[in-house]
């Protein structure tokens, strides 16, 4: 994140000697990103925070991708996936793939369980809570997360997820960091008067917590010879054992209801619905809004040909009018490949022509490489949405 942040208990002036009431010291952690050169946090441990007692695989899943070969836009149906109790999935080890690239990982799960320790040491993850609650406890502190939020997770910080009954989370695990676009942005990292959303806008970690605990295992996922891989760590010492940190990396919450809508009199493209930015993708999302107010505007998006990118549509709630009549529905994905032009089904340009609103809740990401279909996506393809746009079948 841009802005600078404190909690806890931190020394006056950062590398200089902290200790207890006892006089032990404690353990002094950089957490920065590419290598001493962007953001970081200085966390102080009760403990070494590089001790591993024991070490073994974890096996991550099915991890496999597919082309999209025959080149054809696909509808998936998450809420398929899982069974209506989801009794003892955790939203770690019970992620499905749907979709991927050497840049970005889409997932899906629907969680009653808490989850393992777990580090992700490849990428950041964008975690949007569909439906449900959950305390999503890190090494910072923890965050109290529902209907709606976003949870931004830095790369490398150990977290787990602990729901309150059962929660639906879409996971984008990217290879990268994941941040505000820099248009958004100042040249000293402040959000500008432009961005839909503001600092204010932002949850912070409550904490830091500190807790007890002897051979804890920790579950790390990260790059391997045949792609995505897994190992456990086993510590001495609780990984939750930070008495303070500083800075400006941390993990936190943004809510898609906070997001204030671009609207112009004729139709906006995708890039003013953008939230987030990660290499070689975006992160969008299409909240209720009033829509175009030109006396001849088309609500509706016009059809469009992205030749760079492959589009992803997750549909949270509300109605979305450009998809009426294809059985999409809440937690449906439509995957509009490169190289296919997509909009409206038939129909429905007209049906919404003189609309003042829409109340349409979606999260979008685009890609700039190929998506290719994992077991997830291969198992709940419809089939025949690729059919979805000829007049009269």
């Amino acid at each position: 994140m841009p802005y600078y942040h404190s909690a806890g208990l931190v020394p006056p002036k950062r590398h200089t000697q902290h200790r207890d009431g006892q006089g032990k010291l404690y353990y002094e952690e950089l957490m920065g990103e590419e290598g001493f050169s962007s953001d970081s946090s200085l966390l102080y441990h009760r403990f070494v925070p590089s001790a591993v007692r024991e070490f073994g695989t974890w096996d991550v899943g099915d991890q496999s991708l597919v082309p999209n070969h025959p080149l054809v836009p696909r509808h998936l149906a998450t809420h398929k996936l899982f069974a209506a109790d989801a009794s003892g999935v955790d939203a770690v080890t019970g992620r499905r793939l749907l979709l991927g690239n050497e840049d970005v990982r889409l997932a899906y799960v629907v969680a009653d369980s808490a989850s393992p320790y777990y580090r992700n040491a490849i990428g950041d993850e964008c975690l949007y809570v569909e439906e449900g609650r959950a305390t999503v406890e890190t090494v910072f502190g923890d965050l109290a997360v529902g209907d709606g939020d976003y949870v931004l997770v830095p790369r490398a910080t150990t977290y787990r997820i602990v729901p309150d009954g059962t929660v639906r989370i879409y996971a984008i695990e990217a290879n990268s960091h994941i941040t505000p676009p820099k248009r958004y942005l100042s040249e000293r990292g402040q959000l500008l008067e432009h961005a839909p959303y503001c600092e204010r806008d932002f949850r912070l970690p409550a904490g830091p917590r500190t807790a007890e605990g002897e051979n804890v295992e920790v579950c790390i996922k990260h790059r391997g010879r045949t792609g995505v891989v897994g190992t456990v760590h086993t510590l001495p010492h609780h990984p939750f054992d930070v008495v303070g940190w500083d800075g400006c990396l941390y993990p936190f919450a943004f809510n898609i209801r906070d997001f204030e809508p671009i609207t112009g009199r004729i139709h906006q493209p995708p890039p003013v619905h953008q939230v987030f930015a990660g290499h070689n993708f975006v992160i969008c999302n299409f909240v209720p809004r009033k829509v175009d107010y030109h006396p001849q505007a088309v609500p509706v998006p016009y059809y469009h040909s992205n030749v760079d990118s492959d589009e992803v549509m997750f549909y949270c709630a509300g109605d979305y009018e450009a998809r009426k009549g294809t059985g999409i529905g809440r937690g449906s994905i439509s995957l509009h490949p490169g190289g296919h032009p997509h909009g409206p089904q038939p129909g429905a340009i007209e049906q919404t022509i003189g609309a003042e609103s829409f109340d349409e809740l979606a999260v979008m990401v685009d890609t700039f490489r190929p998506l290719m279909l994992g077991e997830a996506a291969r198992e709940t393809d419809d089939g025949g949405y690729v059919y979805s746009w000829e007049l009269n079948r």
